[in-house]
């Protein structure tokens, strides 16, 4: 790559991220106490037995719509509760129907992708209207509760959805940490849960301070956002070197004929499922489409290789069968030390494949043993601002490769 061509692509790059970081202080700044309130209207509908049905038809919006649920479900920081949650996307059928099906009353509606042209989403969400559920989605679509990312970018409107569901689920946890919950001004008593009980110790108490509680939780909401701000600059700013070599790599392999191999476990599979629908389907019209295959699709193999031969093999088996040596290989990870995907990334080099990784804390193994030939490095050690930070490193590298074509 040139020098002028360089240039130009670290240009681009800043530019990427100085309407992050604007959109980024604008959104959170501006929807932080609304958010709070929701995190309350949140808890008290998971108090009472509720549970969260996350809808979305387009491939990006499903991955967001797994991303959320493993989040609920299964809360990678210690000491959360684990929370009810279901991921409802067309394989089922119409989404509404399927909706139809399982919503109850107390349930929270979150609609991705609602103003898709499809109208699957849409649907689901005025269908879970009618039934009594609290609703929220990003778009004016009539949900109870919209919050609209302030960018037409649609890889910045998903970056700040990303960390605003990350922040419902972490703040969501702050109303369970005290006695009881408010409705309005007026304590109340929140009733036995039966089964659910252990997972809500302060039911049957009150509340007695909601709008101190609500404050806090508030300041809470742009302090994440103030992190995930500057670890974005971190992400985009120290590893500018290697996403423009990386996209150079991607864009002579692709172009080539070879394709991209994409794999993670849990919130990060969910990442390289959107970074393969980024590529297949790509936001920006005058973009071809890519080819590009997500590991983590199929849990019929997933659960095959894992049952059969071990979870460390279930990512390798497949780079065995599906690898080429035009192909290139991309692992997301939050530790770099993932066994599955470090055997993956060996078997990888082995065929010729190139390697990419995107990783948090220090790097991990990945970066401590120069495991893949470009490795992006995220510095935290809090798994949702990481998540936030890659994934705006793997749209700016979605961008990079197309333009790197245009300015050779």
């Amino acid at each position: 790559m040139g020098e002028a061509t360089a240039t130009g692509l670290q240009g681009r790059i800043e530019t990427l991220l100085a309407a992050r970081t604007d959109a980024n202080r604008s959104f959170f700044a501006a929807e932080a106490d609304r958010l709070a309130r929701c995190c309350h209207r949140m808890a008290e509908r998971f108090a009472r037995g509720g549970r969260l049905i996350a809808v979305g038809s387009s491939p990006a919006a499903r991955s967001d719509v797994r991303h959320v649920a493993v989040e609920f479900v299964h809360p990678v920081i210690v000491g959360k509760r684990a929370l009810p949650a279901i991921g409802l996307g067309p394989e089922g059928g119409r989404i509404a129907e399927q909706l139809a099906l399982l919503a109850e009353s107390d349930d929270i509606v979150l609609g991705f992708g609602a103003d898709e042209v499809d109208g699957e989403a849409a649907a689901a969400l005025a269908a879970a209207i009618d039934r009594g559920c609290m609703t929220l989605a990003f778009a004016p679509v009539g949900a109870e509760w919209e919050f609209e990312p302030p960018a037409t970018d649609p890889f910045i409107r998903q970056e700040l959805v990303e960390t605003l569901y990350h922040v419902l689920w972490e703040l969501v946890h702050v109303f369970f940490d005290h006695r009881g919950l408010l409705s309005g001004r007026e304590a109340r008593t929140v009733h036995d849960s039966g089964a659910s009980s252990f997972l809500y110790p302060f039911l049957g108490e009150s509340e007695t301070d909601l709008e101190t509680v609500i404050a806090d939780v508030r300041e809470s909401v742009l302090m994440k956002a103030d992190e995930v701000g500057a670890l974005r600059e971190q992400t985009l700013t120290e590893n500018g070197d290697v996403l423009r070599a990386a996209a150079g790599e991607l864009r002579r392999r692709l172009d080539a004929g070879g394709k991209l191999l994409a794999f993670g476990n849990g919130g990060s599979a969910t990442d390289a499922s959107d970074l393969v629908a980024d590529l297949r389907s790509p936001p920006e019209a005058r973009w071809p489409a890519r080819t590009a295959i997500d590991l983590t699709e199929d849990s019929s193999i997933l659960t095959a290789i894992a049952n059969d031969v071990g979870v460390e093999q279930v990512f390798q088996r497949q780079v065995i069968a599906y690898g080429r040596d035009l192909d290139a290989a991309v692992a997301l990870s939050t530790s770099g030390n993932s066994a599955n995907l470090i055997v993956a990334l060996g078997e990888a080099r082995r065929r010729g494949l190139a390697t990419i990784a995107m990783v948090g804390y220090d790097g991990g193994r990945i970066a401590a043993e120069e495991l893949a030939d470009h490795v992006v490095l995220t510095r935290s050690e809090h798994i949702p601002r990481i998540q936030e930070a890659q994934a705006s490193a793997y749209h700016v590298l979605r961008e990079l490769i197309e333009l790197g074509g245009e300015n050779r």
